[in-house]
């Protein structure tokens, strides 16, 4: 349920409406936007007598949600919300590139590939620690040391960093990670999502296999419901009946997301085509479906590299894709 408020209600009037709800045992959000105060209720709200609410003199309307998810509906927050890494935003206008490869390799590697992705135009540094891999046999990451990889080309570069995280038993070696990553395979790994509820920093939630947009954002739901607002969300791609690529990628989840929630939404063309030269026109098309952002795997050597290689982009192809990304972006 929520309540919106008239304009210029006192904040006295709006924390003891605020106590009066806490009282009947809901949990309240408040959104404050240019013109209205949003109160939404959590819980129980069945014994609120929506008649009464409407007749208080703050009160300018009253509305029951239907949607499962709450913190994450656009009516909870009709405001975009907007994502801060560092000095970088994300959301309501603001635009990241995430450039990266798909793991971790060496130091040398990761070093030079950050390096040039920065002087192309990349806001933020991808790279897998931790591997998520269909075959036992496949290159699992460095894991600790990964992450200690990374660190070195953020103090490099000064570029934030994005990794996956694959267990909640990891976070002590995420502290100083600025964006954790929850993986495709992880999107419904609801006890992982309760503990990163519970951190005070950004969650990148990729949507899972198969899983339609309702239960992607109510596994965004399960992180906002700990209490940490700071999620963005990630189409890459859903498994079909399709085999000329890896997954089929599903942009009008863009426009979609837009409509239902106010969570910030990248696209990883990457994972979605898993075909290297489909990464340009698809990044293209994800920009001009209103992304907020997009991630792209960029190996120094694509063909050596020893996770997802196929589906990356050299360094000097990347910059083509930032340079007319650029452009898109100037036309809409």
């Amino acid at each position: 349920m929520i309540t919106v408020l008239k304009p210029g209600v006192a904040s006295e009037q709006i924390d003891n409406l605020v106590e009066w709800f806490e009282k009947q045992g809901l949990r309240v959000h408040i959104s404050e936007g240019e013109y209205n105060t949003i109160i939404g209720l959590i819980g129980d709200t069945t014994k609120i007598d929506v008649e009464l609410l409407q007749v208080i003199d703050i009160v300018e309307s009253v509305k029951r949600i239907s949607e499962p998810f709450k913190n994450a509906n656009r009516k909870f927050h009709p405001e975009d919300s907007v994502i801060e890494i560092g000095d970088i935003k994300i959301g309501n206008g603001n635009f990241a590139m995430i450039a990266g490869p798909c793991s971790v390799e060496s130091e040398e590697q990761i070093l030079e590939v950050a390096t040039k992705v920065k002087t192309y135009g990349a806001h933020m540094l991808r790279g897998g620690a931790f591997k998520p891999r269909t075959s036992p046999y496949d290159f699992q990451g460095m894991r600790g040391e990964g992450i200690d990889l990374l660190l070195k080309a953020k103090e490099k570069t000064g570029m934030p960093i994005v990794t996956e995280i694959m267990d909640a038993s990891h976070i002590p070696l995420f502290e100083d990670v600025d964006v954790i990553q929850v993986g495709a395979r992880n999107m419904q790994n609801f006890e992982l999502l309760k503990e990163l509820g519970k951190l005070d920093k950004p969650i990148l939630l990729k949507r899972g296999l198969a899983n339609n947009i309702k239960e992607w954002l109510m596994s965004a739901e399960y992180i906002m419901a700990g209490g940490n607002e700071k999620v963005i969300l990630c189409e890459r791609g859903i498994r079909t009946y399709e085999e000329y690529t890896r997954n089929t990628l599903d942009l009008s989840a863009v426009p979609m997301i837009k409509q239902l929630s106010h969570l910030p939404v990248i696209v990883d063309p990457s994972h979605a085509t898993g075909i290297a030269k489909l990464v340009k026109p698809m990044a293209l098309a994800a920009v001009a479906a209103g992304a907020d952002g997009l991630m792209i795997e960029v190996h120094n050597n694509p063909a050596k590299a020893l996770c997802d290689g196929a589906q990356s982009l050299n360094p000097e192809q990347f910059k083509d894709v930032a340079e007319k990304v650029a452009k898109i972006r100037q036309v809409i």
